[in-house]
């Protein structure tokens, strides 16, 4: 999201409204909703000019209601609004993809996504990336996060060490359960030294992503 021009109102985007084409749908386009730590698809809504420039003024995402002809705001009833990082405009210049993240469920159902939570491979992980990073900043009494995070990094990277060696035993003298409970665990305290350093799951991934390309 570098490469992104931030707002006044903080939200990052590399094109003018005026670059958005609204005349192929008249005046109207598709804007899927991504939660900007997970990466999971939240909601799919449609903007027209007026609702784009909403909401790269307030930061809240802001749609047009076809069935009210309205423009309406995400959560402006519920409280549940969709704080808006950053917004990428495809290559045919005619969908706009909305980086958010939620300040409750999205869905009117209650649920955190209008689709399948559990359809998107490796979703829970960075779901889980997400509550590590919430215990760090709440260090709520009784949990062993929390206990984690007050040994210090030193102690985090300890165990980061020792759920290694546990989990490369358990590939070579255990059955596949063992190796996949170890891996589970080496995973979560990962996600936890990362977090101690103020470093997340996804700034992993954008070295991977690098060292792909």
């Amino acid at each position: 999201m570098s490469d992104r021009t931030p707002r006044l109102s903080g939200v990052e985007a590399d094109f003018d409204v005026a670059d958005v084409d609204f005349s192929k749908t008249d005046g109207i386009i598709p804007g899927v909703v991504q939660h900007a730590r997970t990466g999971q698809v939240l909601m799919v809504g449609f903007l027209d000019e007026q609702a784009l420039t909403t909401t790269l003024e307030t930061g809240l995402a802001t749609f047009f209601s076809r069935s009210r002809g309205a423009q309406w705001t995400k959560g402006e009833t519920s409280g549940n609004v969709l704080r808006v990082e950053a917004v990428e405009l495809d290559c045919d210049r005619d969908t706009l993809l909305l980086h958010a993240l939620p300040s409750g469920p999205t869905c009117h159902t209650g649920e955190e996504t209008c689709f399948d939570p559990g359809a998107r491979p490796g979703s829970f992980v960075h779901e889980l990336d997400e509550l590590v990073r919430d215990r760090r900043e709440e260090l709520p009494e009784g949990s062993y996060t929390t206990s984690l995070f007050e040994g210090g990094v030193r102690r985090i990277a300890q165990k980061v060490g020792e759920e290694g060696v546990e989990t490369a035993l358990a590939s070579v003298a255990q059955d596949d359960d063992a190796l996949l409970g170890e891996s589970a665990d080496l995973v979560y305290h990962l996600l936890v030294l990362l977090r101690s350093r103020d470093l997340g799951l996804a700034d992993v991934e954008r070295v991977l992503r690098r060292r792909h390309g």
